[in-house]
């Protein structure tokens, strides 16, 4: 049986294993991190992180640490255990009874004590190097102070190029071979990146680079061509190479073809030339809303942070702002051109720069808006690539303006600018009712009665609209003097008068004995009611809205601001539902018909009406049509072993442009068979082998079909069909 002391020596162990292989980890991690700052690359991380942490492994080797060797190390670590703690390892039967005695006592001792022991390790040391490494590292990346090499050539095997012979009945003899073969990759200067030479013919380069390729063969040849997208392009023959140079503007797929002294062809395989794209560079805006509103007494700034990528270096970056001025027709705008504050070197591939705009340094006033993009350009020559960010809206509230309507019967903007006062009345009258306490009684009398007037102002205008062109108000309010005109008498309203009240029924009123025939269509200014511009419809609200006037004014003149402030709000909001109501009419654009003829109107005659039928079959195009006839002319050449045509060659030709398509995108994929297409279009011999590889290869190209719906066929056994009509009887 297991003593307790032996299980807390178990217990130290692992947490002493634990801690190693932390250790090591904290190694491996630190290693593969730094690792990937510099080049960017996930496979050589890993590989590191793999490596570091195998040979940190063989040399701490956790898994080896025994139990004697923590006996050992708790021996020297607590007197009480007075080195007996290898007891503990050995089963109670075998010891003495003294020794069974020291037992037990160093296991009470070790049980209360072995917290105190501290465990053997470095971790403080493998944190310290892990940050030190990580943080350079983001250091070095962040910063932008490695170099900027970060496209180089994709690592392929050197294989010499192998030339097939294009007709087998020729001569007899040894094929010339390659002695030597060589790219030189020029890259842009723009770039920095120094050139490059490789023997390797599958090629991965920046757009724009300059491709030369140079080759030296063992044996006299002549004609040595460069077949690139069907055009045969001579290399030229200078001190014993034959060699070809080009611009790099697309990706694509090329060949070599010679014929040596005694007339044979020969051609070798394709090759692939990938292009590297010089990317746009990405603007990222942070810290700022896309819109953004500022009241006119509000501190008027804009920052914001923009970080800009480029995958080869930043040429160029600034901003575009925009300023709006007015409204309608009246409106103003200033483009202007803004620099960032921070400095930044050209050609760093990550900037990070601070902006601030102060709106009042830009003469923004109430109304105005302001709208601002970031455009950047790379290094890119001659014409560079240029991104720019989305654009930001930043604008002052102007609490004076309104929207204008338009009247939709009289085509024209007839509203006039007296329709805003009346909201200018209203706030007027809420800081006299505020004021009140402040001022004096007889200031406070004076500015009601001034409310009042501009208030009858405002009515007597809208009269004038609705056809009013003489129309009398309340007197105006003298504190001093108040007179009353001695003609008028004040019972007027509330007496009889007999001589006069009852005239209408005494005279008898004469109807008119004609009417002008054009009094529907004209205007009279003698009836105020039709002496307007506005429609029947808005005559009725406009009225309402004068008669709220009128009681919003007596109040004011009777100096009660606070009852007269719910008339005023009528008026304002009747006011609000007249501009609202404005409609333009728009003519409906359709299929007018051609007018009905009556004398040929329910006849039933139909001799000149002539039918139009009239039948289209829609289909889809068929994709890789040349692919698919291929494929059906590879199975009867397989099956019937017949020879390869002129007309074969052609058709494969015009196959292989279909699938160099595809393998330009996926050149590991299908260069294969598109190789063996290129043959079979040339004069080689083929075989049955050949042949059923190819027409594999160009099944895999084509795309799978779309399933199409259709009517399944269930199972239905004799039992259902009863059961099922024994459900329609009872239905």
């Amino acid at each position: 049986m297991r003593s307790a002391g032996k299980d807390i020596l178990i217990s130290f162990k692992k947490r002493w294993q634990l801690l190693l292989w932390l250790e090591i980890f904290l190694y491996a991690i630190s290693a593969s991190i730094f690792l990937y700052f510099l080049i960017e690359n996930y496979l050589g991380s890993i590989l590191v992180f793999i490596l570091i942490f195998s040979i940190g492994s063989m040399l701490k080797k956790p898994w080896q640490l025994s139990l004697e060797r923590v006996s050992s190390y708790i021996d020297h670590q607590l007197e009480s255990a007075e080195y007996s703690s290898g007891l503990l390892l050995v089963s109670s039967e075998e010891l003495s009874n003294l020794a069974q005695l020291q037992q037990q006592k160093v296991a009470r001792d070790l049980e209360e004590e072995i917290k105190t022991v501290k465990t053997p390790n470095q971790l403080i040391k493998a944190s310290s190097i892990a940050f030190g490494l990580i943080s350079l590292g983001f250091i070095l990346f962040y910063f932008n102070l490695l170099p900027n090499n970060t496209i180089t050539l994709k690592p392929l095997e050197e294989t010499e190029i192998v030339f097939q012979k294009m007709d087998s009945t020729a001569s007899s003899l040894e094929a010339p071979k390659i002695q030597e073969q060589r790219v030189k990759i020029t890259y842009p200067s723009y770039t920095g990146i120094p050139s490059e030479t490789t023997s390797t013919m599958e090629i991965k380069a920046l757009e724009g680079s300059r491709l030369s390729w140079e080759l030296n063969f063992d044996a006299p040849v002549k004609n040595v061509i460069l077949e690139m997208a069907e055009v045969s392009k001579p290399m030229t023959f200078k001190n014993n190479f034959f060699s070809y140079s080009e611009k790099l503007e697309s990706p694509s797929f090329y060949n070599f073809r010679f014929e040596d002294t005694l007339g044979a062809t020969y051609v070798s395989k394709l090759y692939a030339i990938e292009m590297i794209k010089d990317e746009e560079p990405s603007i990222e805006i942070q810290d700022l809303d896309q819109f953004t509103s500022f009241e006119l007494n509000e501190n008027k700034k804009l920052s914001f942070t923009t970080i800009i990528t480029d995958d080869l270096g930043v040429g160029e970056t600034f901003i575009i702002a925009t300023v709006s001025k007015g409204s309608g027709e009246s409106v103003k705008f200033r483009e202007q051109k803004m620099e960032f504050e921070a400095n930044w070197k050209r050609g760093s591939r990550k900037l990070e720069l601070p902006k601030t705009i102060d709106l009042d340094a830009l003469k923004l006033e109430a109304g105005d808006e302001l709208y601002f993009y970031v455009e950047t350009a790379d290094l890119k020559q001659p014409i560079p690539n240029r991104s720019r960010s989305e654009t930001y809206f930043a604008v002052i509230k102007d609490t004076t303006t309104y929207d204008f309507a338009v009247e939709g019967t009289l085509g024209a903007d007839l509203m006039p600018d007296y329709f805003r006062s009346q909201r200018q009345l209203i706030i007027d009258t809420e800081k006299l009712i505020k004021q009140r306490r402040s001022l004096s009684k007889k200031e406070f009398n004076t500015r009601s009665n001034e409310l009042g007037f501009d208030q009858k102002a405002l009515r007597l205008k809208y009269g004038q609209f609705m056809g009013d062109e003489a129309e009398g108000g309340l007197a105006i309010w003298n504190e001093e003097t108040t007179e009353h005109n001695e003609e008028e008498d004040p019972l007027a309203e509330y007496t009889h008068d007999h001589d006069g009240d009852n005239e209408h029924n005494l005279v008898e009123k004469k109807e008119e004995e004609s009417k002008t025939p054009l009094e529907e269509y004209v205007h009279n200014h003698d009836d105020p009611e039709e002496a307007t511009l506005f429609s029947n419809s808005l005559k009725s609200k406009l009225r309402q809205a004068m008669n709220e006037m009128w009681d919003a004014e007596l109040h004011l003149r009777l100096f009660e601001p606070e009852k007269s402030l719910p008339f005023q709000n009528r008026a304002l909001k009747l006011i609000q539902e007249i501009k609202n109501s404005s409609r333009i009419y728009v003519h409906r654009i359709g299929f007018d018909p051609p007018p009905i003829k009556e004398d040929k109107r329910l006849t039933g005659k139909l001799d000149e009406i002539s039918s139009f039928r009239k039948s289209e079959e829609i289909g889809v195009e068929e994709k890789y049509p040349f692919i698919r006839k291929t494929i059906n002319r590879l199975e009867v050449l397989i099956s019937k072993k017949s020879k390869i045509t002129k007309e074969d060659r052609q058709l494969f030709k015009q196959a292989g442009n279909e699938l160099a398509v595809k393998a330009i995108e996926e050149p590991g994929k299908y260069l294969r068979t598109l190789q063996q297409l290129k043959w079979l279009s040339e004069d080689f011999d083929e075989n049955a082998s050949m042949l059923r590889e190819t027409q594999r290869g160009l099944f895999l190209a084509l795309p799978k079909p779309k399933p199409e719906p259709g009517k399944r066929k269930n199972f239905q056994s004799e039992i259902n069909d009863l059961f099922l009509k024994e459900l329609e009887l009872y239905d």
